[in-house]
């Protein structure tokens, strides 16, 4: 991004009318063109939003990372240089670099880091950071040649590793991955000698820009994919099945294919980590199941569902795989080879990233499982990213086993087992209540998002109630699908959060939370902060179930008309904990 396209964003988003999201800029040196790039990424990032970026004192990142806990942003960008550490290890102060001032520095610049891991730990009970640590090069201070690397530099570098380290295990923080940002921003063309003399601000303009982006990523922190569907021929493996059978097909250095098998432990490791795996393939259903079925394959064949092999369209795989899958398909990845195929796939889904594997570019392919990463990041995985695939192929063994039996739902859902623990223990916060919060969509009471801190502080407040909603039954477990919140009003009960993960639909668990609200709260009436979207057909339906249409923004559900309409429940309710 240019300063002046930077520049102009900024100025066209300060005449929106929405109300202003506030962010904090913490740094030791003048702000000056990192705060122009930053406002412009995090407007591009959040485009509904009027951004309003906040900047501290020169000289004292310390104190301005403390000043966050009295603040009002959102979240932060905290960015260190060397300079906030020991003055000396810049060049805007003369102290001194000689061989006996180095133990001083290097035990001041432990001192400080520690001071500031203490501040960043207070703060991030008030507010999300995004930190960057040191991007300029040391200053040619200590003895060896440049050529050559000194004891003293391994050592600082070493203490900043160790703050990077600790700092990365919070989920509240999120540390810049200064891999990536040398990728895209050369160490050598990073400090812009006469600015920081003359202006205080250390960073060439492409640098700035560079890091601005990533850390206004870091801020946005986006929501990971949820699946990804994969073609087989010249991309899960090298080879037409169809042509060279069973023994053909490759994925190793004996064959020139091994970046085959890198694409199928890439896989692998993502399918570990949660993420679905689907198959669309234009192939004999038979030679498909034998080649899955091979022992020497990286990726797992249970670690695969569902396989769409057939001669039909891909767009019609992938239909009957979102179907299976219950997922939208701006979640969702498709790989292929074939131009035709992605192009076929793409018209009919348009919100689909569509991705080519080069099949003869290696280079190529290993930036795709860069990208690939960068779409399926998370920040850790869950005990439901590991039971996902597990429920999504009981479920729809069920509903193939209900497809053709005779026994009704009811008696199916009398003789499931089912268990719901509500957890109304508010902090410290469980993670999985926000992901829930911000990932699903179809299930969902209105849409509304949220970040760590927004959370956090609804969390704590005393009026409000929060519930996290785990299912077990005889099939196996769930885990936490549910999140319901709202607050007490009079004789009303308001509910301003609910949503329910798409694994849980089918169960009644929506209607035992219900049952469960009236049986706890002393309330005739459910209140429902409603917002009609696209994609939450789901409950709506279930309000209309019981209210019929239209749906207004406000819905009430008294306890009256509740009774009289709702179906057998069947699920033994818990709850634990005490808000």
């Amino acid at each position: 991004m240019k300063l002046l396209e930077a520049l102009e964003i900024v100025k066209k988003g300060n005449l929106q009318k929405s109300e202003g999201t506030e962010f904090f800029l913490a740094c030791g040196f003048t702000p000056l063109h990192l705060q122009t790039f930053l406002a412009a990424q995090l407007q591009l990032l959040l485009p509904q939003r009027r951004i309003e970026l906040q900047t501290g004192l020169y000289g004292d990142l310390l104190g301005n990372i403390s000043s966050l806990i009295k603040g009002t942003a959102e979240a932060a960008a905290v960015v260190i240089e060397w300079q906030d550490l020991d003055p000396r290890l810049g060049i805007r102060r003369l102290g001194g670099w000689g061989p006996a001032k180095l133990p001083e520095i290097l035990e001041n610049l432990r001192a400080q880091t520690e001071r500031i891991r203490q501040a960043i730990e207070a703060t991030t009970a008030k507010v999300s950071l995004a930190i960057s640590l040191p991007t300029l090069p040391l200053p040619p201070l200590s003895s060896p040649p440049g050529w050559r690397a000194s004891a003293f530099e391994f050592a600082l570098r070493g203490c900043l590793d160790s703050l990077g380290a600790e700092l990365a295990q919070d989920a509240r923080v999120r540390v810049l991955n200064p891999q990536r940002l040398d990728a895209l921003s050369s160490p050598s063309e990073r400090l812009d000698v006469k600015s920081e003399v003359v202006n205080g601000f250390p960073y060439r303009l492409h640098h700035t820009s560079v890091l601005a982006e990533l850390l206004a990523r870091l801020i946005q922190n986006p929501q990971p994919r949820k699946g990804l569907v994969t073609d087989l021929d010249d991309t899960l493996w090298s080879g037409i099945l169809g042509e060279v059978g069973l023994e053909g097909i490759s994925w190793d250095l004996d064959h020139h294919s091994h970046i085959h098998g890198l694409y199928q432990q890439m896989l692998r490791t993502l399918a570990e980590e949660g993420v679905l795996i689907g198959v669309a393939s234009k192939n004999d259903p038979a030679l498909v199941n034998g080649a899955l079925q091979k022992k020497n394959l990286i990726l797992g064949r249970d670690q695969i569902f569902p396989v769409e092999a057939h001669w039909g369209p891909k767009s019609e795989s992938l239909h009957r795989i979102l179907k299976a899958w219950n997922v939208g398909a701006e979640s969702v990845v498709f790989i292929d080879d074939s131009p035709l195929d992605l192009a076929e796939v793409k018209a009919a889904f348009p919100e689909i990233e569509c991705v080519a594997f080069p099949k003869d570019d290696p280079q190529a392919a290993y930036q795709l499982f860069e990208t690939l990463r960068d779409l399926f990041g998370k920040q850790t995985v869950s005990e439901e990213d590991s039971i996902r695939l597990e429920s999504l192929r009981r479920a729809s063994a069920l509903r193939e086993q209900n497809q053709g039996a005779t026994h009704s739902t009811d008696s199916f859902l009398e003789q499931a087992g089912a268990h719901l623990t509500l957890n109304y223990k508010k902090l410290p916060p469980d993670p999985r209540a926000l992901d829930l919060v911000n990932k699903t969509n179809q299930f969902n009471l209105n849409g509304r998002r949220f970040t760590d801190v927004s959370w956090l502080r609804y969390l704590n407040d005393p009026d409000s109630f929060t519930v996290l909603a785990a299912y077990e039954d005889k099939f196996g477990p769930l885990g936490k699908i549910a999140v319901l919140a709202g607050r007490e009003e009079g004789r009303v009960l308001l509910i301003d959060i609910w949503v329910m993960s798409c694994r849980a639909f089918s169960r009644r668990i929506e209607h035992s939370l219900i049952d469960h609200l009236f049986d706890r709260f002393p309330c005739e009436e459910i209140a429902f902060e409603f917002a009609a979207m696209p994609r939450n057909g789901p409950i709506q339906d279930f309000f209309a179930g019981f209210l019929g249409q239209p749906l207004s923004p406000r819905l009430r559900l008294s306890r009256k008309l509740f009774m009289e309409k709702r179906p057998p429940l069947f699920i033994d309710v818990k709850e634990i904990g005490n808000g």
